[in-house]
């Protein structure tokens, strides 16, 4: 499943952010590649233990955490500390498959189920950039309003067009889902969709609570904690 996060980060939130992101402190993103995407990598980003990219990041992650529909498609176990990338005057990212297994600062291993990226800068202020992602559903190109998430599944090739107008400024991370697997996390997304939907139309029917109980024991037995 590929999903847009609308509005994640808003307002003077959102602005205030991006301020604090443009005045860090950039390095070369190779740095943090691995040998693979090494190969293909060609842009900025902020040092892991950037305080401005720790305090932006801790931002992020209270939002999605509070934000329904994230939580509904991703029923999150872990998400890793958000990651910072800027691409111009050409700089693009080759494709590439995300690393399977992630390390936290306190040497847990995390698998990355799922890969985010939040958009910083407006569509119209740069060209090209567009996020590719490719998988059993076809190819898709993103590139959305600053703000704005995008959640698809990290076994996804993807690669990020040369931006050759402006700058393309992102976080990125990824988090390991309750549910394992893609195909099982899309059903009980869409049946939590169709739940809401039916308790909205028609409030107090009696479907909603078989409907729920199904979901939960779903979602009790396919669950990882």
């Amino acid at each position: 499943m590929i999903l847009a996060i609308p509005d994640v980060l808003t307002g003077e939130t959102l602005s205030t952010a991006r301020a604090k992101l443009e005045g860090a402190a950039w390095i070369d993103g190779k740095a943090t590649a691995g040998h693979q995407g090494a190969r293909v990598k060609d842009n900025e980003q902020l040092a892991i233990d950037d305080p401005v990219g720790r305090e932006v990041g801790a931002q992020i992650v209270a939002a999605l955490q509070k934000h329904p529909l994230f939580v509904s498609a991703a029923l999150p176990l872990h998400i890793l500390p958000p990651l910072f990338n800027r691409y111009s005057g050409g700089q693009t990212f080759g494709t590439h498959v995300d690393g399977s297994i992630r390390t936290m600062s306190d040497g847990r291993r995390i698998r990355t189920d799922l890969s985010c990226a939040l958009f910083f800068a407006e569509p119209d202020e740069y060209d090209g950039g567009e996020l590719i992602i490719e998988d059993t559903y076809g190819t898709k190109s993103v590139k959305l309003p600053a703000g704005h998430l995008i959640l698809y599944p990290s076994t996804s090739l993807h690669r990020v067009t040369p931006v050759t107008r402006g700058a393309r400024l992102c976080s990125f991370f990824w988090l390991q889902s309750m549910i394992r697997d893609d195909a099982r996390r899309t059903l009980l997304f869409e049946m939590d969709v169709g739940i809401q939907r039916v308790a909205a139309d028609s409030p107090g029917h009696a479907g909603v609570v078989q409907l729920t109980g199904v979901y939960h024991n779903l979602l009790r037995q396919w669950a990882e904690t």
